[in-house]
């Protein structure tokens, strides 16, 4: 009908109101609203006359005052994450003024990436536009959009908390390629930095890998200039920076709040993926932030356990962290179970814990060393991981695989390190020649193999020591004590 029009005299073309009253008689559109039929045709009629020559569509140049702006968008990307070809999604925040832009990489456009991605944006420029910030109609804040009238739209409970707690205003563009000059912006931002910092395919082994790539991206950009400008964007922010709103003391929790109950595999559930928690939690109800790149379990304010987000349905992550006090009253389910694969393969449990491990079973039993190994692994908690490896391998090389020795070994271990200074193993040359004194425990050198024992020591040949001698004192004792009771007895 309103390709018709062109050519049909003005005062005999289509309005709104006929074109409905037209879509009910001839096609049966009961249920076809007037505002429906008066929008499209407002906006299809203009670009009809776009199409065929007849109006030429005009933009008009824009200034944005500095820290008055911003805008957002999320555009589709493939990268190979840990060997597989993935489709994810690149949140984009670009500030108007000065083109400085944030780009993160999530596995969803979901609401709790959509809320991250503005944390991360805030926390990296520092602050927060004091105008508005441009979005479609992305449901992650928008209900539905109100036809009728103007940019009125319903948001999401959420986004208008979220909004509320950081301070700015939402400028939502108009539906469909209408609107996409509106955030024109951020729009472009999204194909040229998929074509220059995402191509080829990005390999990564994680999303946190390749986000942290993408942030020295972003340092590099601060050298560029845009289309038409004279200084750098780096330069341009540099002057936007001071009239950003500043940020709110504390930090808004992106993520989406659930209370899943703890099963008796110390497992919750959540958008069925299975996550552990420590176990002294089974039976219970915990908090859980499901964020966009990770799962948050909470005890109280404190974090209990926290796992990268699993977006496959039915899988699985599992710590063993989360079992050790189990396993320590049940040794014999830890060469089975599944927390210690997961480990294997993560790379947690190392050759080191592999090799104590084997060592505290030959001398201590399957059961006593197994125990000692978990109390190794429960020094995890309060020291680095490499002090332990320390502490293991000075252990072994003494023969005392005992977990109190790797302890103190990985104490002194971390008391070498210089305040402020780097960690040993990233200089090792220069400890190669110290002399460090290194626990000895004779008791492990006589049990164990001669052959295994190194640290110099030569084989300890001396007999076990006795008490006998002390027996005999003992004896004695006993004799004069009875002597003097008999004496006081005939007394």
């Amino acid at each position: 009908m309103l390709v018709e029009d062109t050519t049909a005299p003005r005062k005999q073309r289509h309005t709104a109101r006929r074109i409905l009253a037209r879509l009910i008689e001839e096609y049966g559109a009961e249920e076809l609203s007037y505002s429906t039929v008066r929008d499209y045709v407002r906006v299809r009629r203009a670009q009809i006359d776009v199409e065929a020559g007849r109006r030429v569509e005009v933009f008009v140049p824009q200034e944005h005052a500095p820290g008055a702006e911003a805008e957002v968008d999320f555009g589709e990307v493939w990268i190979v994450l840990d060997g597989v070809k993935t489709k994810c999604h690149m949140f984009i925040f670009r500030l108007s003024h000065s083109g400085k832009a944030i780009h993160r990489i999530y596995p969803t456009q979901a609401q709790e990436a959509f809320l991250e991605g503005h944390v991360e944006a805030f926390n990296e420029i520092g602050g927060v536009p004091v105008k508005h910030i441009r979005y479609d109609n992305l449901t992650s804040a928008v209900r539905s959009v109100v036809f009728g009238q103007g940019r009125n739209r319903l948001e999401n409970d959420r986004w208008v908390l979220f909004r509320s707690f950081y301070g700015f205003d939402a400028f939502y563009c108009q539906p469909g390629i209408a609107g996409a000059h509106e955030k024109g912006g951020v729009e472009g931002e999204v194909g040229w930095f998929r074509r220059n910092r995402l191509t080829p395919m990005p390999v990564t082994r994680s999303l946190e890998e390749l986000n942290d790539r993408i942030r020295s991206r972003e340092v590099e950009d601060d050298q560029r200039r845009i289309d038409g400008r004279i200084r750098t964007i780096g330069q341009d922010f540099a002057t936007e920076h001071p009239f950003l709103a500043p940020l709110p003391a504390e930090e808004f929790d992106p993520g989406l709040v659930l209370n899943p109950r703890v099963d008796r595999s110390s497992m919750i559930t959540v958008r069925m993926v299975k996550y552990s928690v420590p176990a002294r939690f089974i039976g219970r109800r915990v908090r859980v932030s499901l964020r966009a790149s990770e799962v948050v379990v909470f005890d109280g304010r404190a974090v209990a356990a926290r796992h990268q987000r699993i977006i496959a349905k039915g899988g699985q992550s599992v710590q063993l962290d989360h079992y050790l006090e189990v396993l320590k009253t049940k040794p014999g389910a830890l060469p089975g179970s599944t927390a210690l694969a997961r480990a294997r393969e993560s790379g947690a449990f190392t050759s080191a814990h592999e090799a104590f491990w084997s060592a505290s079973r030959r001398v201590n039993g399957d059961a006593e060393g197994t125990r000692e190994l978990i109390d190794v692994l429960l020094l995890h908690r309060s020291m680095e991981a490499e002090d332990i490896e320390a502490g293991i391998t000075a252990a072994l090389g003494v023969g005392a695989v005992i977990a109190d020795v790797v302890a103190v070994e990985a104490r002194r271990h971390a008391s070498s390190i210089p305040a402020g200074g780097s960690r040993p193993d990233r200089h090792r040359g220069a400890h190669a020649e110290a002399k460090v004194q290194r626990v000895v425990s004779l008791t492990q050198r006589r049990l164990m193999d001669p052959a295994a024992v190194i640290a110099g020591l030569p084989p300890d040949k001396r007999p076990l020591p006795t008490i006998s001698a002390y027996d005999e004192l003992l004896a004695k004792r006993t004799e004069h004590s009875a002597e003097s009771a008999s004496k006081e007895n005939i007394s």
